[in-house]
This record gives structure tokens, C-alpha cells and sequence, in this order.
């Protein structure tokens, strides 16, 4: 049993063990596998396993004795589904596992456009309170959370898991969701859209990448947000159009973005929402805290675990 990782830096990039994949077969793993690489690094191979590297049809048609491909991510758009389909092949992900991480992150988002902390301690190292007349100051509102509305568009696990810090903060929490969930806690309400929309004060996004959630936030969703209002994205790039929300951040209609995924990954120099104004953007890590990174790899072990015991787990829809 051959076991290929195709992009084993991004998940492990040296604080964690292959050991326990390695005890079901004979283990390759390489950092990173530009296209051209695939075919001659899986075309032994029986297990596949990537994060990020691209499997397309031809791809996947050259590895002669595939019959298992496993993502080390929740999202599953790096590999044709429609071509696996039709050959039997399994495909599995790792959903859940970066819940909390994620949650912390979208936290740590809010807190930084609602405090400035990493903006005012830059400021102290610049010389600002050395300076100052007064024993304190800001230069930029300083926003309580508490009674303000949080809107969470998916409440899926991260987004109860928001939902949950949100409550503890005291605020009002307003959720949108393709079905409404039964039985919300105390605090939290159902809401459709275009109001979650128009009477939040933060909104944050944690919904799939689909045809119809893809550029959800444009120019008329942006227009219908308080002017006072922030928009925070951990979940996908594309659910934004990022020239809409470039301009309603330099034309003041909003104010403020933090997001940890743009719509293409790294980005562009030319990508708008380097240069807009109150945005912030990190690098697409809000799930790699080492203990969210050992979960999906102790869920992945387990996902070919069970495969091989002929009982699979995580299995990907078929299409």
C-alpha cells in the first residue's frame, strides 16, 4: 500500500508526526507538488493525498493504481468530482476540525477593527504616547460589542461556534442559513438575508463556495449594509467581489473588512483589497493553530483507516 502526500508542508510544516500514517503503508510525502510533478509522483501510488495541489481528470486518469484520494482539507473543489465519480475512486475530506480555531480567529478579526490594537501599539513604538499631552488617546472609534448585532450567514459548526462567543460578549445574534435551524438558543434569531444584511453591525461569513453563494457580497449587498458596519470572511475569497468592496471601503459606505481569504490564494499585487482602506487581511491561516492541524491529521489517519476496514468515513458526495 503506497501512500502519497502531495503538499505536506502547508499541514505540517515540521511540529507534527507522519508516524501514524506511515503504520498503514509505504509513506511519500513532498512538501509541495507543482502540476507537471503529479503523474510521476502518484502513478504508483494507492492512496493520494493532497491540501491544496489542483487533481484534475487527466491527472487522476494517470494514477494507475489510485483507488483513494483523501483531502487534508474540508473543501473539495482540488479535485474532479465528476471524473472520480465514474471510476469508483473514494474521495474523502476532513470536515470540523478547525471550528474553534476559526471561531478564535473571527474574534480576533472583530477585536482588531473594533479596538485598533495591533494600529494604537504601533503607534506607541512610533513615539505617539511618548508624545502626548494626555495620559491616554485614540485616533479611531473604539466600538463595544456588547448589544450590538453580530450576523452570521451559515451556521454550520463554525458558525454556532461564533454564534456561541458572540452571546458570551453579549451581543445580539442574527443568523441566516439555506434551512432554519430548530430550537436557537436564547439570544439568537433567525433572520432571512436581506435584513441580516441591513441591520447588522458586524457581519461574518461562514458559508459554502456555490453557485449561488459566489459573489454574495456586492455592490447591492454592500449598499444595503450600515455605513457604520464591518464585514468579516473566513470562509471563502470568491463570496465577495473584491473591486465591489474595495470601493465601499474607499468611499467610506462601510467601515471596515478583515478577511483571511481573498478570491485568488496568495494574491496578486493588483488584488484591490491590498490597498483599500480599513481592511484587513491575514493569510488564510485561521485553522492552523497546532492543535486544529493535529485534529485533521489524526481525522485523516482515520479516514483511511476506516477505508481500508471497508467502513468509510468522510466520504465526499458524488455529484
Amino acid at each position: 500500500m503506497k501512500i502519497v502526500v502531495l503538499d505536506g508542508y502547508t499541514l505540517n510544516p515540521g511540529d507534527l508526526s507522519w508516524e501514524k500514517f506511515s503504520e498503514i503503508g509505504d509513506l511519500q510525502v513532498y512538501d509541495r507538488t507543482a502540476p507537471e510533478e503529479i503523474l510521476e509522483r502518484t502513478t504508483d501510488a494507492n492512496i493520494v493525498l493532497t491540501n491544496k495541489t489542483v487533481l484534475t481528470a487527466e491527472d487522476i486518469a494517470a494514477m494507475n493504481k489510485v483507488e483513494y484520494i483523501g483531502v487534508l482539507a474540508t473543501g473539495v473543489n482540488v479535485v474532479d468530482l465528476e471524473y472520480t465519480k465514474t471510476t469508483g475512486i473514494t474521495v474523502t475530506n476532513v470536515p470540523g476540525y478547525s471550528g474553534s480555531s476559526s471561531a478564535q480567529m473571527v474574534f480576533a478579526l472583530i477585536l482588531e477593527l473594533t479596538n485598533r490594537v495591533g494600529h494604537h501599539s504601533q503607534t506607541v513604538t512610533d513615539g505617539k504616547w511618548s508624545e502626548s499631552k494626555d495620559f491616554c488617546y485614540w485616533d479611531y472609534p473604539l466600538v463595544e460589542l456588547e448589544g450590538i448585532n453580530l450576523g452570521i450567514v451559515g451556521y454550520g459548526g463554525i458558525g454556532k461556534a461564533v454564534a456561541r462567543i458572540g452571546l458570551a460578549f453579549g451581543m445580539n445574534i442574527l443568523i441566516y442559513n439555506r434551512s432554519v435551524p430548530p430550537d436557537l438558543p436564547e439570544g439568537i434569531t433567525y433572520s432571512d438575508l436581506e435584513n441580516l444584511i441591513k441591520s447588522s453591525d458586524i457581519i461574518s461569513l461562514h458559508c459554502p463556495l456555490t453557485p449561488q453563494t459566489k459573489g454574495m457580497i456586492n455592490k447591492d449587498s454592500l449598499a444595503q449594509m450600515k455605513k457604520t458596519a464591518y464585514l468579516i470572511n473566513t470562509s471563502r475569497g470568491p463570496l465577495i467581489v473584491e473591486n465591489d468592496l474595495a470601493d465601499a471601503l474607499n468611499e467610506g459606505r462601510i467601515a471596515g473588512a478583515a478577511m483571511d481569504v481573498l478570491e485568488k490564494e496568495p494574491p496578486e499585487k493588483s488584488c484591490p483589497l491590498l490597498t483599500a482602506e480599513n481592511c484587513y487581511i491575514t493569510p488564510h491561516f485561521a485553522w492552523a493553530t497546532l492543535a486544529s492541524r493535529e485534529r485533521l491529521m489524526s481525522i485523516a489517519v482515520e479516514n483511511i483507516k476506516s477505508y481500508l476496514a471497508g467502513k468509510p468515513q468522510n466520504v465526499v458526495p458524488r455529484k
